[in-house]
């Protein structure tokens, strides 16, 4: 039996997407539900996938029968499955992909709060505050010190599952207009991930999504300065 994947909805679930591109570059074959979880209804659907992971969210992965909860834990099994190809071959170099891994999942998605997941496809976006880039630069100053150090074109070389967990984050603040003047190799870096078949096929999905907008996103007082939506 094919593992299964109770995925998210796709311009909304960051967490589903990190997964299901680590399984999709992993070549394992899964099939998949995507789980509504805009409100109201995603009390109710949620609700249900509590009955078999006790977090009562997504994303989870059904294996034999044995529900793999969490995000992190579905990609560490892909990359298990693919015989350690989403992490480098090197103990020190693959300690840092995990670093980065576990500093996403422990609190940079909070990075420019208001730049939700959603927000990437809204048809019209404002600018990024001045807060907003100067959060950015911590983050791709970062990012673009690790590309200089492997050579590229992904953060380790090979494709990894650091890439992976930083594309959704990635996605949001680059489909603002942040300026990467500043960090070419990142700008590089962005663009070979959008054009990976796996991502293209979800944002694919996601763009033709009703956009799911929040009121918070605008900022009180700010002049409206919106841009044209990413192609």
């Amino acid at each position: 039996m094919k593992p299964f994947l109770y995925s998210g909805t796709k311009n909304a679930s960051s967490w589903a997407m990190r997964a299901w591109l680590a399984l999709r570059e992993a070549g394992i074959d899964f099939d998949e539900e995507v789980v509504d979880i805009r409100r109201p209804q995603r009390f109710a659907n949620l609700e249900r996938i509590g009955v078999f992971s006790p977090p009562a969210m997504v994303p989870v992965l059904v294996v034999d029968q044995m529900a793999i909860f969490d995000s992190v834990a579905i990609m560490e099994y892909a990359n298990e499955v693919a015989d350690g190809a989403l992490l480098p071959a090197d103990r020190v170099a693959r300690a840092r992909a995990r670093s980065l891994v576990a500093w996403q999942h422990s609190g940079l998605s909070g990075i420019c709060a208001r730049i939700s997941f959603e927000s990437a496809f809204y048809p019209l976006k404002r600018s990024l505050t001045d807060a907003e880039r100067a959060e950015c630069r911590r983050l791709f100053d970062c990012l673009d010190q690790a590309l200089e150090q492997s050579g590229g074109p992904y953060l380790f070389g090979a494709l990894s599952l650091a890439d992976l967990m930083l594309m959704p984050t990635v996605v949001r603040l680059a489909r603002h207009d942040l300026d990467f003047a500043r960090w070419p190799l990142s700008r590089n870096w962005t663009t070979a991930l959008l054009e990976r078949a796996s991502v293209a096929e979800w944002m694919r999905e996601a763009d033709a999504l009703p956009h799911i907008w929040f009121d918070d996103y605008l900022v009180p007082g700010d002049a409206i300065r919106m841009v044209p939506a990413a192609a």
